[in-house]
């Protein structure tokens, strides 16, 4: 992978760097079970494996769903969430989060649309993905598309 010079130094979601596809999107459940031993939590291996976390469904892995797949030590909880959220360059989508404020960041939600099995969602491509979104957002504002 190039190495890039980015104003921001490549940490925001500033528009300034292209977005790429993490590459954990190919991981299978051992490879996420190693990957959160390697984070310093080997007693989660199963709690990760035994509910089918692949890469593509680390997506959902959040502070509310993690005590659903067995993980309840809150420290642990916030520790894995930050470490999802740098794993696959996405930011935290608060709850609380108004309206009237920008869509989420978009690779957040191409991973929500990849993250289902099947052929639509194997076909689907970040390039494909951010056309769409052009498409839509210069629909939903004409003056883009001027």
């Amino acid at each position: 992978m190039p190495e890039y010079e980015y104003p921001c130094g490549g940490e925001c979601r500033c528009g300034c760097h292209p977005l790429e596809e993490p590459r954990s999107q190919s991981w299978d459940e051992r490879h996420v079970a190693r990957w959160i031993t390697k984070l310093g939590f080997p007693q989660y291996q199963d709690c990760f494996t035994s509910n089918g976390i692949t890469g593509r469904k680390l997506i959902f892995v959040n502070g509310s769903t993690l005590p659903n797949i067995g993980i309840t030590d809150f420290e642990h909880i916030k520790v894995i969430s930050q470490a999802v959220q740098k794993l696959l360059d996405i930011s935290d989508p608060h709850s609380g989060r108004s309206i009237s404020y920008p869509r989420r960041d978009p690779m957040g939600l191409f991973l929500e649309r990849k993250a289902p099995s099947g052929p639509k969602a194997d076909a689907l491509t970040l390039e494909e993905f951010m056309k769409e979104m052009d498409a839509s957002l210069s629909h939903a504002d004409p003056q883009k598309s001027v």
